[in-house]
């Protein structure tokens, strides 16, 4: 060949290798300017060697990955009825596909199929439930397609591992509540799944605070569970009931828990993992702790008058209350922990027509609730005579 065209036709050659490993990109058009530079006859092998350098770390095309692996991932096309039932035996996945396709929304496509051509949960580690409510605790279940949810209910329903804490909790969330997922939690107190003793949590505590005072809750009692030990150590990752209802300023499910346990106004027990009590006076101080900012000042207040003392001293620092703690972030609660002492002039005592004796009243700051749905209220007439 004419020393004239070498360099041209070395061009045309490394660019349609470049195409055949994935087009003339930037991999393709560097080892083309290699050829341009050193002008040398590089063997395929060095071509192929060197694009697999530069590329090593871009993800494997779609097209080269089994039908399973291709429906389990997200910037993959999916087809449905694509999925070959002999993948699903060998999947060349690290992980169980059953949880993959559960734990992520974006791949909840392919779980219907998935179970409708034999994957079994059985095979997981762990029931695949538990993956999605540590992942998200209250995933947007109204992106889910109809087959979808009836998967999941399916998972909730025939896989005994899934009655745990994280998962209780999950199924009962506002955003599962809004597709009709909170049904289960029915199922697994009808039939015998939620009984003391069997299970390692105390639902009264994984209860959603919005279920607190619901029907649900009461039949929970019934069956024999306790507010006295809702606070017990549980397995699962996600805060206990109390927490949740603090970080919301929910007030009816405070009102509840301060009643049934009036000690948690000062100390609260150790939650996911945690060695130490906790006081929530103190832990509402923190910036980014409540869910609404705005009602800081009224949980200080509403703690207060539920009993919470400022002068509590720390677990985590005995040497400091919550006052000092308050002071050490300059938190813009001091004033209310902390008022000043004024002089306040005697008032004549006068008894409370209630009558020296008469048991208090039931304190709250906040308005009075309203009523709870008994268990769960239909928002469409359903099948049964009686409502549950």
């Amino acid at each position: 060949m004419p020393s004239a065209f070498r360099p041209a036709a070395l061009v045309a050659a490394l660019c349609a290798g470049a195409l055949s490993l994935g087009g003339c990109t930037a991999p393709g058009l560097a080892l083309t300017a290699i050829g341009i530079g050193t002008d040398t006859s590089m063997t395929w092998d060095i071509v192929k060697h060197v694009h697999g350098i530069v590329t090593e770390d871009d993800p494997t095309p779609c097209a080269l990955l089994n039908s399973v692996q291709r429906a389990l991932n997200p910037r993959c096309d999916f087809a449905p009825g694509s999925i070959r039932v002999a993948d699903i035996a060998k999947t060349g996945l690290q992980g169980c596909p059953l949880a993959i396709a559960t734990q992520d929304p974006r791949v909840w496509r392919a779980l219907p199929e998935l179970l409708d051509k034999g994957a079994k949960f059985e095979r997981c580690a762990r029931p695949p439930l538990q993956d999605l409510a540590e992942a998200d605790a209250c995933p947007d279940f109204s992106s889910a397609s109809p087959e979808v949810l009836k998967a999941l209910v399916y998972l909730a329903e025939t896989d005994p591992r899934s009655v745990r804490h994280d998962v209780f909790r999950m199924l009962g969330c506002t955003r599962a509540r809004s597709v009709g997922l909170d049904r289960v939690l029915v199922v697994w107190l009808d039939r015998g799944s939620l009984a003391p003793g069997k299970i390692s949590f105390n639902p009264l505590e994984a209860l959603d605070p919005d279920l607190i005072g619901s029907r649900l809750s009461r039949d929970l009692v019934v069956a024999g569970f306790s507010a006295s030990t809702a606070l017990d150590n549980y397995d699962g990752s996600l805060p206990n009931g109390f927490e949740v209802a603090l970080r919301r300023s929910h007030w009816p499910a405070l009102d509840w828990w301060l009643y049934e346990l009036p000690q948690l106004a000062n100390l609260a027990p150790p939650s996911r993992g945690a060695q130490q009590d906790w006081v929530p006076l103190q832990r509402v101080l923190l910036p980014g702790f409540l869910q609404d900012p705005g009602s800081q000042a009224q949980m200080v207040s509403y703690l207060i008058a539920h009993g919470a003392d400022p002068r509590k001293k720390l677990p985590f620092d005995p040497d400091k209350t919550v006052i000092a703690f308050a002071a050490s972030i300059k938190s813009p609660m001091l004033a209310l922990l902390n008022p000043p002492v004024t002089a306040v002039a005697t008032q004549p005592t006068t008894l409370a027509r209630g009558g020296v004796g008469a048991r208090p009243a039931r304190v709250s700051s906040a308005p009075a609730p309203v009523r709870q749905a008994a268990r769960f209220d239909p928002t469409t007439p359903s099948a049964e005579t009686t409502p549950r």
